[in-house]
C-alpha cells in the first residue's frame, strides 16, 4: 500500500531540511560584486591568492559564479555609488578589498552578505558588533594593520642607528581607517622617542615624489609607507633608494619590488580564510554567525640588497629575527 505524504507533513520535512543544503540551487549561477578603492591591475595581484582559493573550492567564473568588478581607482568619493550599482545588480555576495570599501557596502546594503577580505579595525570602523558575533550582515578577516604599524615603528627604530624622525604619507582628506591607525600610532611613536612627520600624500607621482623631498628637508630617517600606495610601489622603492630613505612596508609585494623590509600578515593564508566564509556563504551561511577571524601568522622579510644600495648596515640581532633574508 502507497503512503501518501499530507502538505502539512511535507511542510515540516522542507524546514527540517537545513538551509545550507537546499540554499544552493542546482544550476544556479551566482553573481558576486567586488568592491575595491585601486585598481584593477593593484587589486589582480592583491586578491590572486584569494581568487585561487575560491577556485579551488569549486567555484568557476562562467560556470556557477559570475563577478561584477567595481574599482574606485583611489578615488573614495566613487566607493558609495559603485555599492549603490552593485546591490542595484542584485548580487548575491560582496566582496571588499578594505576599510573603506566595506563601510560604503554596508550603507548600501543591510541584507547583501558582505565579506572582507581585509580591515584594519572592523569593531572600531563600526562595520561588526564584535569578532566572535558579527552580527548584520558583514564578516570575513582582519588584518590587525593598527596593532602591526606600532610593531614597524619599533623595526625601524631597531634598524636605523639614532634614528628620530619616521615620515609617514597619508592620502588627501579623512578616512575611518585613517583616523583608527593614528590614533594607535601617534601615542606609540611618544613611547618610542620618535617624531612622526606626517605628510599630505597625493597617490600621483608628483605627490611621490613631493613626499620624499618633504621628507628629507623635514630631517626624516626612516619612512613607513601603507597599503595605500600599492600601485605604485616600483617607483616607492625607486624613490626610497634616490633619497636613500631605509623603509619599511606593510605588503610583501613591496619588497618583492626591492623595498628594503616588510613586516605583517601572511596576507596568503588570511586571503584563503576569506575565501572560505564566500564558499560557506554561497552554501547558505549567515554573515552572522561567522566570527571575523584576525591574523595569526605573520612575516617578516630583509632585502640586503636595498640595504647596500642605500648605505645602511643592518644588526646581526635585527637579521636573526627575520623570517626571510634576501641576499
Amino acid at each position: 500500500m502507497r503512503k501518501t505524504i499530507t502538505r502539512r507533513a511535507f511542510c515540516s520535512i522542507l524546514l527540517a531540511i537545513p538551509f545550507s543544503a537546499h540554499a544552493q540551487q542546482p544550476g544556479k549561477i551566482f553573481r558576486i560584486g567586488v568592491l575595491d578603492n585601486t585598481t584593477a591591475a593593484g587589486s589582480a595581484v592583491r586578491l590572486q591568492a584569494f581568487w585561487q582559493e575560491v577556485r579551488r573550492l569549486g567555484w568557476i567564473e562562467g560556470k556557477n559564479i559570475t563577478i561584477e568588478y567595481r574599482f574606485s581607482e583611489q578615488k573614495r568619493e566613487r566607493l558609495p555609488e559603485l555599492a549603490a550599482d552593485l546591490v542595484r545588480l542584485k548580487v548575491d555576495l560582496i566582496v571588499v578589498a578594505s576599510t573603506a570599501s566595506a563601510l560604503a557596502a554596508k550603507k548600501a546594503t543591510t541584507t547583501i552578505p558582505i565579506v572582507m577580505t581585509t580591515s584594519a579595525d572592523p569593531v572600531g570602523a563600526g562595520l561588526i558588533a564584535s569578532l566572535a558575533q558579527p552580527g548584520g550582515n558583514v564578516t570575513g578577516v582582519s588584518s590587525l594593520s593598527v596593532e602591526l604599524n606600532t610593531k614597524r615603528l619599533e623595526i625601524l627604530k631597531d634598524a636605523v642607528p639614532k634614528l628620530a624622525r619616521v615620515g609617514l604619507p597619508l592620502p588627501p582628506g579623512t578616512s575611518t581607517s585613517r583616523d583608527l591607525q593614528m590614533k594607535e600610532l601617534r601615542p606609540a611613536a611618544v613611547a618610542l622617542k620618535l617624531k612622526l612627520e606626517e605628510i599630505e600624500t597625493p597617490f600621483d607621482a608628483k605627490g611621490l615624489e613631493s613626499f620624499f623631498k618633504t621628507a628629507k628637508q623635514k630631517q626624516v630617517g626612516a619612512i613607513m609607507m601603507g597599503s595605500r600606495y600599492f600601485g605604485e610601489r616600483k617607483r616607492i622603492v625607486e624613490l626610497a633608494v634616490k633619497y636613500r630613505l631605509p623603509a619599511i612596508y606593510d605588503q610583501k609585494e613591496f619588497v618583492d619590488e626591492g623595498g628594503l623590509m616588510y613586516y605583517g600578515i601572511d596576507s596568503t593564508d588570511l586571503l584563503r580564510r576569506a575565501a572560505v566564509y564566500v564558499d560557506k556563504i554561497l552554501k547558505g551561511a549567515r554573515p552572522a554567525d561567522l566570527p571575523v577571524q584576525q591574523a595569526t601568522k605573520f612575516e617578516f622579510v630583509i632585502n640586503l640588497k636595498a640595504a647596500k644600495q642605500i648605505g645602511l648596515t643592518l644588526s646581526p640581532d635585527l637579521l636573526a629575527r627575520a623570517n626571510k633574508v634576501i641576499k
